[in-house]
């Protein structure tokens, strides 16, 4: 299978998706439950992709730049500091760890 047609099937599945939940009725989307739900979803699977983007590399655990970086735009957003400032500082910091200390 070429590279396009997997492409246009996942276009095609996740579209589907997004009609499905269309479908859904409001009294469903409506319940607290399902509301509450739905919000510690997207924690999770925000929390999972930083995750995998922080500590996995070539389908293997690495400890790079980018965990420290990732450390201080933790600490930043704890601290309530402004998003453009937490993005810059941890780029800031895995920049100084690369090319300083030649972590990848």
């Amino acid at each position: 299978m070429s590279l396009w047609i997997g492409l246009l099937i996942a276009s095609v599945a996740v579209y589907s998706w997004k009609i499905l939940g269309l479908l859904v009725p409001t009294r469903v989307l409506d319940h607290p439950k399902v509301a509450q739900l739905v919000s510690l979803i997207t924690v999770a699977l925000m929390s999972a992709l930083v995750g995998i983007q922080t500590f996995v590399s070539n389908r293997q655990v690495v400890l790079d730049s980018r965990v420290p970086a990732v450390l201080v735009a933790l600490g930043l957003t704890v601290l309530r500091m402004p998003f453009i400032l937490v993005v810059a500082a941890a780029a800031g910091v895995a920049a100084i760890l690369r090319f300083v200390l030649g972590w990848n």
